[in-house]
């Protein structure tokens, strides 16, 4: 198949946008796909092998209508464009875009970026209990909560309820200076942070002194019935099972419930079952409870976050390989 050269046209006003900061979006498509492209007065010019032409065609089209419905493109809109592409799926950052779960106080709108994510947003629309699991990067939490907030906003909910475990890196919260609140703030920051951005500070503290909002350690959720709430676990992972099976038999009727984690990032003492990876094998098949498995691929910081997010899965992969062989060889030793 020989090479051949395709234009189409740009509107000005969206070239910046899409070419990208010295023209640092349109060369990652050049490396990626071996084609030369340039900017001709108003249109784009792409040569190169068909099939890559074709390609880079499909996704300058998708990233200029993007840049028209008012999208910042950034890098990470053209790796995941790329992505998408390899794996013949046409139009996906369309489509996605179409979903709008709400704005923050700014005014920058919140909507997923991948299809993972959208598979994430639409499970938490339809399901009782959802547990998105996945690296960090991916957006677990921040979509949870801008779910919460926009059902809390839709009158949906009466409340909303943030927790987590407070461990971290074997620290404990008597080491800290400081009252209870004091010691606990630091493990719930990165809660209050989203909460900031998207409410804004002073409606999120009004409606945290009114009680309609609650950001705890996962200790204070023990003896209560959370009825008309939504409630968002985060840092799942580190839970133990005991703790996982008192948070999820806390639930009432009228609530949702949102469970974040990543189980390559326990903190647990050594040898201490974490409780994420007992639900997935005990509530797996049950009716209204989903499990949304996001990868590398969904990673919405900094590409280079993707790129040490998908380093350290092919290092696990491998040092979980090697210790089922030296597994396999000290059984096969013995039984000899």
């Amino acid at each position: 198949m020989g090479d051949i050269v395709k234009e189409i046209s740009v509107p000005a006003p969206h070239m910046q946008n899409i070419f990208g900061q010295f023209d640092g979006h349109i060369k990652k498509l050049e490396r990626h796909f071996r084609v030369s492209i340039a900017d001709r007065n108003g249109s784009v010019a792409i040569s190169g092998e068909e099939r890559a032409v074709e390609k880079c065609v499909g996704i300058i089209r998708e990233l200029t209508e993007l840049s028209e419905r008012g999208n910042s493109i950034k890098e990470q809109t053209v790796d995941y464009a790329i992505t998408m592409s390899m794996d013949e799926k046409e139009e996906v950052l369309l489509e996605i875009d179409k979903d709008c779960i709400c704005h923050t106080i700014a005014g920058k709108v919140i909507k997923p970026k991948t299809l993972g994510q959208k598979k994430y947003v639409d499970a938490i629309r339809g399901n009782m209990i959802v547990f998105g699991l996945g690296p960090a990067g991916t957006g677990k939490t921040y979509l949870a909560m801008a779910m919460a907030i926009t059902a809390f906003k839709n009158q949906e909910v009466e409340r909303i309820i943030l927790t987590r475990p407070a461990i971290e890196a074997g620290e404990k919260l008597g080491f800290l200076p400081g009252d209870l609140q004091s010691k606990v703030d630091p493990y719930l920051r990165p809660l209050y942070d989203a909460l900031h951005q998207i409410m804004g500070a002073e409606t999120f503290m009004k409606n945290m002194e009114k009680g309609l909002i609650e950001v705890a350690p996962l200790a204070y959720m023990r003896g209560r019935t959370l009825d008309n709430a939504y409630i968002i676990l985060d840092e799942a992972q580190n839970t133990t099972s005991a703790q996982m099976k008192m948070f999820l038999t806390r639930i009432g009727f009228g609530s949702k419930v949102i469970v974040t984690g990543d189980s390559s990032q326990k903190d647990l003492a050594a040898g201490m079952q974490s409780g994420l990876d007992v639900a997935q094998r005990v509530l797996r098949n049950i009716e209204g409870i989903e499990f949304c498995s996001l990868t590398s691929k969904d990673v919405v910081r900094h590409p280079l976050v993707q790129k040490i997010v998908t380093a350290y899965e092919d290092y696990e992969a491998k040092e979980n390989y090697r210790e089922r062989q030296r597994s396999k060889r000290t059984a096969y030793g013995k039984g000899k």
